[in-house]
């Protein structure tokens, strides 16, 4: 049987910016992320640049089966893979720019 590989970094990042336009794309779901993440809608472009915040996203998706569970099926993707996504991203920064 085929172990399921764990996605790179930049394609885990793409999969956890996609799950940020997801939850900005519904006022209800940005609200209840703001509201739980402590942030203000002005601050999350400046929250983006930290390198944790997207990892952070994912976790977020995660711990909440039917938003997993939405946001894999507008990416059509298994739900699996988002937590393969966040498994690639580990506790290690990473930096898009080298």
């Amino acid at each position: 049987m085929k172990q399921p590989q764990h996605p790179t970094a930049d394609a885990a990042l793409d999969l956890a910016a996609a799950a940020l336009g997801f939850l900005a794309s519904d006022s209800e779901r940005l609200g209840r992320f703001l509201a739980l993440s402590g942030l203000a809608p002005g601050d999350v472009r400046a929250a983006a640049a930290d390198p944790g915040f997207l990892p952070a996203v994912l976790d977020y998706v995660l711990a909440d089966e039917t938003l997993l569970v939405a946001f894999a099926a507008s990416q059509g993707t298994p739900p699996e893979r988002v937590s393969r996504a966040r498994a690639a991203l580990g506790a290690v920064h990473y930096d898009r720019s080298t």
